[in-house]
């Protein structure tokens, strides 16, 4: 804001001069800024000598920096680093260099606000290089405005200066001050609002006149600060009680002074502390303390003087005060402290003040002492913890102890005396001394009674009492349950007792790994079953075991134990798992428990994860006690990942993962396969193994020796008549014994009769019913023997049953027995089975005069043979393997035509096989 004066002629000639002796560049910034010479010009501030300086140094300012054309800048903004009021006009204007022309001229410069582009409409071209800008209500507490240039659509920066807003500074008040005597003098005031500008204080000194209340017009002294305290230190610290103080402040936006303020000396003097001599009990005065002191040298004589003496025991928080009035004169000072508290130590501290003063001294080194002591009226706190029996018979007890926290105080304990003894026996009694609170006693298996007593120069405290029961004592549990549990700041124990008359317990408490039986704590419970205290005591993430004691007199009853954690939180690692043998479908997964250090709180529970190779994962969730579990319901012959997690009230940690694989096959696959195998070569083996040792009886029944009529003494055989037959010698011509294939047998083309006595019918009105014949090949170049489909030879083989014979069918060992009949007719036999189509063969073997063998009747009747008979029906036929081939020199084929049997003939001979000798060749 500005006001208009008219500017005396001298200083406007003064400012004309220096205006014309300025270069032109500098001529042309100072016609736009300030010398619009007119017949009204800009106020002065203070005197015309003080504008004048102003000017001046302006001039100087801008000369300095725009001396010669040749080092003048690229661009300039004015003024540099304003300091405004704040809510007020801010311009400013940009002037471009020399080196911008004639490209570029104002039309080209742009204004921003810190990073903010300023309107258009605010700025203002001056000239071809003087741009200006205008901001309204500049309310920034400080900011930074930026000249700019914008040439073909590019910025630079040509210039920037910071810009500071504030206020006028308010009237100083509240003026105090102290006085350091021979030292300083230091006031203190109040600055009113904040300036936020650069703003400094003067602080006078002054004389007033005696009895009133305006001021001399010389000032006896002043100093300088821009804080709101200011000294005066000595020698310029005259003591009178006529000065006032006044403070005066100003800034560039303009100054304010406050009234001056009259203060007496006396009023504000303060003293060095006093220095304490001594503080002392008096021997055998209890409760009594006496303090010495010494008063500082530099005081102001002929004034009274008051000391505040502070003390205070070491057990309480608060002190308390004792006023003693002294004398100038007098260089020491005294007084006695009593009603204190026996063997308690105090510290002391003392101040001290003129009596007109408002201002104490600072306090006095502290200096402590301790009353008469007394004997102490409190028993120690005493607990044990009992070790279990040595192999020497012998048990540790370890005693510990602790002073109760009486009030007040009995005074420094000195030590302590351990006095114990077996129950039943006082006059062993033993005594130790301890100055620490604690002790091991090495005792037997005896019941003790342990006695403490803590001791100090006036006597002993009553002892404390405690009994240590035998080692096959039986106690009875009186704690019933005990509960734990946690609030925010307090751990709660509480229990139920069996006995209502019991009303003392002990609380212990102990990590649950804690080794030393010293570190335990503990706490007497009186006429309650429930116990509190501070979390601190416990630490977090630790398991804890608290027991519960009851008392009965001297005497420590069972303890009821539990754990806690009074913080959890998951546990540091996992279980790991370990997978064993997998089986086809299944796996047992086994794992051991946490370390309890690593636990963290009480496992929950157990998870097993599990997946398989490219499938999904599954999980298993069990109580903390299953320590395994297996895995049913598995893929056979796959790969699997598996891992578990502990998880507590805080979380879950999970061990590192295991692979396994299940099996192809399980146990019981394999059994099923190698069970049936195995049987079946047990069976093998032990039918081979029978076979071997059995053969003659196998032989026996399979291949049975067939009885031969020729050798019965039944009856008696013509032997010589067939032998003299040419089958028969043909027959016994065969040196070779017929093989099994060799043998071909024919069913009988007859059919069956139920009566033995049937007549048999000549072959050739049957021939052509044999139509079911099987014939078998040439085995090795050998005739086979035709068998018949059922494989059944001559079954209810008929009496009258022709049989056709090949060649090959004579053994090397044949007897035959013949029965002789009154008529015997041929029959032809057929060599290979087939009775139709092997006619025709037979009859070409006739005619190449094949031997055919004819039989005449005996004369004589043959005796009938019982033997013969029934085994006829029943007989198998037992092939030979041995049986002789043909020579290669005989004919192809033979046929031997037995002769038919007659019906109803008494003694009709009957024919089986028995005659070809059949037998098992070996």
């Amino acid at each position: 804001m500005r006001a208009c004066i008219r500017i005396s002629p001298d200083v406007r000639s003064r400012l004309e001069a220096e205006h014309a002796s300025v270069p032109p560049r500098a001529r042309q910034l100072l016609s736009v800024s300030f010398f619009q010479v007119h017949e009204t010009h800009f106020l002065p501030i203070g005197t015309e000598e003080e504008m004048f300086n102003c000017v001046i140094w302006m001039f100087v300012l801008l000369c300095s920096s725009i001396a010669d054309e040749n080092s003048i800048r690229d661009a300039d903004i004015f003024p540099s680093s304003p300091e405004i009021e704040r809510g007020s006009t801010l311009k400013l204007f940009c002037v471009l260099g020399k080196q911008y022309t004639p490209h570029r001229n104002a039309s080209h410069i742009i204004w921003k606000l810190n990073h903010e582009l300023i309107a258009q409409e605010n700025y203002n071209i001056v000239n071809e290089t003087v741009s200006s800008i205008t901001i309204h209500n500049f309310t920034y507490s400080k900011a930074h405005v930026k000249c700019f240039t914008k040439y073909l659509g590019k910025e630079q920066l040509l210039v920037h200066t910071e810009v500071k807003s504030g206020f006028p500074p308010d009237t100083p008040g509240n003026i105090s001050c102290i006085y350091y005597i021979d030292a300083e003098l230091t006031c203190t005031w109040t600055s009113g609002r904040e300036t936020n500008l650069l703003t400094n204080y003067t602080l006078y000194r002054k004389m007033m006149r005696e009895g009133k209340d305006d001021t001399l017009p010389n000032i006896v002294g002043s100093c300088r600060s821009k804080t709101e305290s200011c000294s005066f230190y000595y020698p310029d610290t005259p003591y009178s009680s006529s000065f006032c103080f006044q403070v005066k402040a100003e800034n560039v936006l303009g100054e304010a002074s406050s009234e001056c303020v009259p203060i007496p000396m006396e009023e504000i003097e303060k003293f060095e502390p006093p220095e304490i001599l001594s503080v002392k009990k008096i021997t055998g005065i209890k409760q009594l303390l006496t303090v010495t002191w010494k008063m500082p040298e530099k005081i102001i004589s002929s004034q009274k003087l008051r000391c505040e003496v502070q003390y205070r025991n070491m057990f309480s928080n608060s002190s308390e005060f004792v006023t003693v009035t002294l004398n100038s004169a007098e260089k020491t000072g005294s007084c006695n402290l009593t009603g204190l508290w026996d063997s308690t130590e105090y510290s002391v501290a003392i101040r001290c003040a003129s009596g007109a003063s408002i201002f104490w001294s600072e306090w006095s080194r502290g200096k402590t002492a301790s009353t008469e002591e007394k004997a102490p009226s409190e028993k120690v706190d005493l607990w044990r913890v009992i070790e279990s029996l040595h192999s020497a018979g012998s048990r540790s007890v370890h005693l510990m102890w602790k002073p109760l926290n009486s009030f007040p105080p009995s005074g420094r304990i000195l030590g302590y005396k351990i006095q114990y003894f077996p129950e039943n026996n006082a006059a062993l009694k033993m005594t130790n001394i301890s100055t620490d609170q604690k002790i091991i006693l090495l005792l037997n298996e005896e019941a003790y009674i342990i006695s403490i007593t803590a001791y100090n120069s006036a006597g002993n405290s009553p002892e404390a009492i405690l009994r240590i029961p035998s080692t096959d004592e039986k106690t009875s549990q009186i704690i019933e349950t005990v509960r734990t549990f946690t609030t925010d700041e307090e751990v709660v124990v509480e229990w139920i007792a069996s006995e209502p008359e019991v009303t003392e317990y002990v609380v212990e408490w102990y990590e649950e790994l804690g080794t030393d039986p010293f570190g335990r704590s503990w706490q007497y419970v009186s006429n309650s079953t429930n116990w509190k205290t501070n979390k601190k005591n416990f630490k977090p993430f630790i398991c804890y075991n608290i027991s519960v004691y009851p008392l009965c007199g001297n005497k420590v009853g069972a303890p009821y134990s539990v754990q806690t954690y009074v913080q959890e939180k998951k546990p540091s690692e996992g279980p790991v798992a370990d997978t064993g043998i997998p089986g086809k479908n299944e796996v047992t997964i086994k794992w051991k428990e946490i370390s309890k250090d690593k636990r963290n709180g009480f496992i929950s529970n157990y998870t097993i994860f599990y997946k398989p190779e490219d499938g999904q994962e599954l999980n298993e969730t069990v109580n903390s006690d299953v320590l395994q579990y297996r895995l049913k319901s598995l893929q056979a012959n796959t790969q699997y990942t598996v891992y578990i997690m502990a998880s507590n009230e805080a979380g879950g940690t999970s061990g590192e993962p295991k692979t396994f694989k299940t099996l192809k096959f399980s146990k019981e696959d394999v059994i099923f396969i190698a069970l049936p195998i195995g049987l079946s070569m047990l069976f093998l083996l032990g039918l081979w193994i029978t076979c071997i040792l059995k053969k003659h009886t196998f032989k026996k029944v399979c291949w049975p020796d067939i009885p031969n009529p020729a050798e019965s003494i039944a009856v008696e055989w013509p032997l010589d008549a067939s032998m003299n037959n040419a089958f028969f010698k043909g027959v016994t011509s065969e040196a070779k014994t017929v093989d099994f294939e060799d043998v071909s047998v024919l069913e009988h083309c007859f059919p069956e009769e139920s009566q033995e006595g049937s007549l048999l019918m000549n072959c050739e009105n049957h021939v052509s019913e044999c139509t079911d014949i099987n014939t078998k090949g040439t085995i090795n170049g050998e005739k086979k023997i035709l068998y018949n489909e059922e494989n059944e030879v001559a079954k209810r083989f008929s009496p009258s049953m022709p049989y056709i014979i090949t060649g090959q069918d004579i053994r090397s060992q044949m007897h035959s027995a013949w029965i002789p009949a009154k008529e015997i007719q041929p029959i032809e036999m057929l060599e290979d089975g087939l009775c139709g189509s092997q006619q025709t063969s037979l009859k070409n073997e006739e005619n190449d005069n094949e031997e055919i063998l004819k039989l005449e009747d005996f004369s004589e009747k043959a005796l009938f043979n019982p033997y013969l008979k029934n085994s006829v029906k029943t007989r198998e036929f037992l092939i030979s393997e041995n049986l002789p081939e043909h020579s290669k020199n005989e004919t192809k084929s033979q046929s031997t035509v037995l002769p038919p049997f007659q019906q109803n003939v008494a003694g009709q001979s009957y024919v089986t096989l028995d005659m070809f000798g059949l037998a098992t060749a070996h």
